[in-house]
């Protein structure tokens, strides 16, 4: 099962990628440490030293092995080049084709490569760049959403197209405690990502305030309300904040540009103006109008009750896990 390891991981538990700068070396660090699979979200624009120096911070944290994500539609050719250099464990891409060739090359360098994808065909497509792992993200996931599908009806068509292929299958969407990870594993997967579970722990770089609305709130809106200008066609999935739920029938022809700053920010060392609908989540440095900033959330935050640390997550899906399936499938009455 997914908490006996993948790709050389005690267990398979993928800490999704958390932009711009969540999921930084602390939060990798923790969960790289608790066995898991921890990953850094690099900068959208070219910056191969700061990538370089953001691997070697997470390494003075931990000597476990960890990933580094990119976004393919994001400028990243430098940035890859710096990952690839540095040998971290794992590549991860989204939002973008990987081509072949750069599969290969990553591999040779020694780096295996996840590919996150949002629907079959995608998944055909991963599979034939021969990639070392696929995550099928469903419609519940929070964040920018790759699909429109549901996780639980997707999950079991793409591991039938991996039968056979010795490439590890990850379910990401709406999967917050050990109950989703036994029923991903159930129709197919053999490891799970999580983003808002990690999003809500001691160690991500989100703001406080953001980290309370997480506990606090329990519905989320699919939507383009955010982040228009800088990404078009990307939409995303958000608490339904109070903010939120005055602004959801944004006309189609605005977007942030024109828009008043409601706060600042440092992202990746380099300070920033937040707009109104801008597509910016508050990392701890923000500062103004946080809770009308976006906050991306998958499907089932409700079920986050309280702030972990982030080992303790691990820890708590692959014991529940187990005594899950215990329970509940091996002492069952097939009869």
């Amino acid at each position: 099962m997914g908490w006996r390891g993948i790709l050389g991981f005690d267990y398979g538990i993928v800490q999704g990628p958390l932009g711009p700068d969540i999921s930084g070396p602390e939060l990798v660090a923790a969960v790289a440490n608790a066995g898991a699979i921890g990953i850094l979200r690099v900068p959208d624009w070219e910056t191969p030293d700061y990538v370089r120096d953001l691997i070697r911070k997470t390494r003075t944290l931990t000597d476990k092995p960890f990933g580094v994500a990119v976004v393919l539609h994001f400028p990243h050719k430098e940035n890859i080049k710096a990952i690839l250099e540095e040998k971290v464990a794992i590549l991860m891409v989204s939002w973008g084709d990987f081509p072949r060739a750069l599969t290969i090359e990553a591999q040779e360098a020694g780096v295996k490569v996840i590919h996150q994808v949002g629907t079959l065909e995608d998944a055909e497509k991963a599979l034939n760049a021969s990639v070392d792992a696929i995550i099928i993200q469903g419609h519940e996931a929070g964040g920018h959403v790759l699909g429109k599908e549901g996780l639980f009806g997707l999950l079991p068509r793409v591991a039938d197209l991996l039968s056979g292929s010795n490439i590890p299958l990850i379910a990401a969407g709406g999967i917050m405690d050990a109950r989703g990870y036994v029923a991903a594993l159930a129709l197919g997967a053999q490891g799970i990502c999580m983003g808002t579970r990690f999003l809500a722990t001691e160690e991500s770089y989100a703001h406080p305030i953001y980290k309370t609305f997480l506990v606090k709130m329990d519905k989320t809106e699919y939507t383009n309300v955010f982040g228009r200008s800088r990404w078009p066609g990307a939409p995303h999935r958000v608490l339904q904040t109070p903010f939120f739920n005055d602004w959801r029938n944004l006309p189609d022809h605005e977007n942030e540009d024109s828009q008043p700053i409601i706060g600042h920010t440092t992202i990746h060392g380099k300070e920033r103006v937040i707009r109104r609908f801008a597509g910016t989540v508050p990392n701890s440095t923000t500062t103004g109008d946080i809770e009308s900033m976006v906050m991306y959330a998958g499907q089932s935050v409700g079920l986050i009750k309280e702030i972990w640390p982030a080992g303790e997550v691990v820890k708590n899906l692959v014991e529940g896990a187990k005594s899950l399936l215990r329970q509940q499938f091996q002492d069952a009455d097939p009869a």
